[in-house]
């Protein structure tokens, strides 16, 4: 090779390396991102917020360092496993009924014809993770995926890759009974569950995520860590040290408490469905407060693991530039309205705790704007400064939080579960639809917070189910929702 050649070749390596660097010094300016997310996680079971007796100093920290979001839903389920149909909502950053396409997509079959394995590969390209890899982030996850494409792909590092639920048995179902031994119990590891394997797996997603924030440090690329824990999910086992810290004396029964939904078997909410077969039919005051203290405990044991990552995280000296979030993927009933499970549009099942925290973010505040939790995986792109997938429909919440945009400015909440039931809330007011039987049900959910007065027959509120109902079609065509309500529902319209 000439000298010519050779000088070319040197300036040419030389600017490459220098564009390199460039772009690592770029990366690691951008700050990083700890998306930390709980499975059934109701939203009334932070304790600063006061809804419950219960303790979580951890997340209580973090609320005291960012701001929540005291009204993050999430929009429903077009599967029993409402899991699947919230985390795909997250991953894709699609609406609920474009995110059961993406997921039949990503799921594909046997027998492929080379268009559909092209659209696999690019709705896997523009998954959450994939969009943040190439924003230069290096992406970890760990503990619950329960998402139709293998997680050790779309991130760069993945361990302890669980399924929805640690198994349960025979013995944690329909308990307990009335003047009967329990026969099942949440500190025993002979029942498997959350000890299969050898320690409890809320502790494995905190070592894990303790050892990916050693490991990222050591990087030049900034962080997006998605820590999925499966607690609070039945079977809600904790070690016995947490259950004795909630005798059942201090256990309160919530004051929804009925003992069976009257409508349960036309909305998909049965003796039959698995969640409702973890109690006993009818309910008693007893076997609630049993399952509650079961998951206040099991809430309290992941907080303590929540404790240990953000402590790892200021020993790191990262915490200063790090937006740290945290959500569930949807709430629970666990004796409310006589259900168990979260197959329903009440509060307490669609509702969740929303966190953020990070450079900028006011400290100790509250916002009361509805939001739906997986405006997170959008909230991180704008962080990131990613380019944005034209599929993603959820909205960043770093307006809201810079105070850019005022609360009053956000949309109404559109809720959805199977063919069963339809819901909306706009302001203080909440309809839900039951087709099935053409039932309706109206809340003021600032008045009554907890939805036991169903004022859906009131004829002084005639006009409000009217507006609500004409909304709900609204935003039945947004989302894509070819459910017909106009059959159900005729003096409706």
């Amino acid at each position: 090779m000439s000298k010519k050649l050779n000088h070319l070749a040197g300036r040419l390596v030389a600017v490459a390396a220098l564009g390199l660097a460039l772009g690592q010094a770029e990366a690691k300016t951008k700050p990083n991102v700890l998306f930390i997310f709980a499975d059934d996680q109701c939203y009334e079971t932070v304790a600063n917020l006061g809804h419950t007796d219960i303790d979580t100093p951890n997340l209580d920290r973090l609320a005291k360092r960012g701001t929540q979001f005291t009204r993050a839903y999430n929009m429903g389920s077009w599967s029993g496993a409402v899991c699947v149909a919230s985390r795909h909502m997250l991953i894709t950053g699609r609406h609920i009924w474009r995110a059961q396409k993406a997921q039949q997509v990503l799921r594909g079959g046997k027998k492929l014809t080379d268009a559909q394995k092209a659209a696999r590969d690019l709705e896997f390209k523009n998954l959450w993770p994939q969009v943040m890899a190439r924003a230069g982030y290096q992406t970890f996850f760990t503990g619950k995926w329960h998402i139709s494409a293998a997680a050790d792909q779309a991130f760069q590092v993945a361990r302890n890759i669980r399924g929805g639920m640690p198994n349960q048995t025979p013995e944690g179902y329909n308990r307990p009974l009335p003047d009967k031994p329990d026969p099942w119990s949440p500190y025993d590891i002979k029942f498997d569950g959350f000890w299969k394997g050898g320690k409890h797996w809320s502790e494995v997603v905190a070592d894990d995520a303790v050892d990916y924030i050693g490991e990222a440090k050591q990087d030049k690329r900034p962080f997006f860590m998605y820590i999925a824990f499966n607690a609070p999910h039945d079977p809600r086992q904790a070690p016995k040290e947490y259950i004795d810290r909630y005798p059942l004396s201090r256990i309160k029964v919530p004051a929804s408490y009925l003992d069976e939904y009257p409508y349960k078997d036309d909305i998909g909410c049965s003796a039959r469905l698995r969640d409702e077969k973890l109690g006993p039919f009818p309910r008693t005051h007893h076997a609630v407060k049993v399952h509650r203290q079961e998951y206040y405990a099991i809430i309290e044991h992941m907080d303590t693991q929540i404790g240990r990552i953000l402590d790892a995280l200021e020993k790191s000296g990262q915490t200063d530039n790090t937006y740290i979030f945290f959500s569930a993927d949807h709430g629970l009933g666990v004796g409310h309205h006589g259900l168990f499970g979260k197959q329903n549009l009440y509060e307490h099942s669609t509702r969740v705790p929303f966190i953020a925290a990070g450079p900028g973010i006011k400290g100790g505040e509250k916002i009361a704007a509805p939001i739906y939790l997986q405006d997170v995986m959008a909230t991180s792109l704008d962080i990131a400064e990613a380019k944005r997938p034209k599929q993603v429909e959820f909205q960043s919440l770093m307006p809201l939080l810079n105070g850019k945009t005022k609360e009053s400015e956000v949309k109404a909440v559109y809720g959805a579960y199977l063919g069963l039931q339809r819901s909306v809330t706009v302001g203080n007011w909440k309809l839900i639809l039951y087709p099935k039987i053409s039932k309706a049900r109206l809340y003021n959910i600032k008045r009554d917070p907890l939805e036991i007065n169903d004022q859906a027959t009131d004829e002084s509120k005639a006009k409000i189910v009217k507006r609500l109902y004409k909304r709900l079609l609204r935003l039945q065509k947004e989302h894509a929702d070819t459910l017909d309500l106009k059959a159900a529902f005729p003096k409706l319209g």
